[in-house]
């Protein structure tokens, strides 16, 4: 009797095991790729500094300032987030740090004065923030035990977003004018709806 109640408890478990196994890699693969999406924002705030500088005749201190706005909101905040999620993971909130950073793209868009550049940037450092830790966690849960690839694949997707942005930067926003950044809220607003796919699945 010990036996079969122990067999047919662990039947339900192993069923759950076989589909979180069945659907990890397009989980790592959907935080990959928005992690793509979130990299090529925060690159694209650098990239573009030359052409803020002549649109607004800003100087290097003031390019120094934006980038220590979004440094500190994308970088120093995350382990404040990271201790919040850990004892309380929000993976909701993803979609939502997505949304910080596309307002973010927005308003560096269509920014009518400098303080509206940190404002920009802020939001896109805001999300990027919230977005490390809760998608990291989600790469690692989804895993199913081969934690070495699936952050692997998480980072991959990071790294090509921090190389094609510049790029980006250079075909679309040179060409095209400051106001084409709005453009790529395209991209931000389909990581939102894979995210939203994603906290359903966690």
């Amino acid at each position: 009797m010990t036996d079969t109640t122990a067999t047919t408890a662990a039947t339900p478990a192993t069923a759950s095991h076989t589909s979180a196994q069945a659907t990890a890699f397009s989980v790592i693969l959907a935080v990959s790729f928005c992690h793509c999406v979130n990299d090529i924002m925060q690159s694209l705030l650098s990239a573009i500094y030359p052409l803020l500088k002549d649109n607004y005749g800003l100087d290097f201190w003031q390019i120094g300032l934006l980038t220590f706005t979004f440094q500190v909101t994308a970088s120093l905040l995350q382990p404040l987030i990271g201790m919040v999620t850990d004892k309380r993971p929000m993976p909701y909130s993803l979609p939502y740090g997505m949304a910080s950073s596309l307002i973010g793209l927005i308003v560096l868009a269509y920014a009518g004065h400098y303080w509206l550049l940190l404002i920009g940037a802020s939001l896109i450092g805001i999300g990027s923030a919230i977005f490390h830790p809760e998608s990291s966690r989600i790469a690692r849960f989804a895993s199913g035990g081969r934690f070495g690839l699936a952050q692997s694949l998480f980072q991959v997707g990071g790294n090509f977003g921090q190389a094609i942005g510049p790029l980006l930067a250079a075909f679309i926003v040179v060409p095209f004018g400051q106001t084409s950044i709005a453009w790529f809220a395209v991209g931000s607003l389909l990581g939102i709806i894979v995210l939203w796919r994603v906290g359903g699945w966690y």
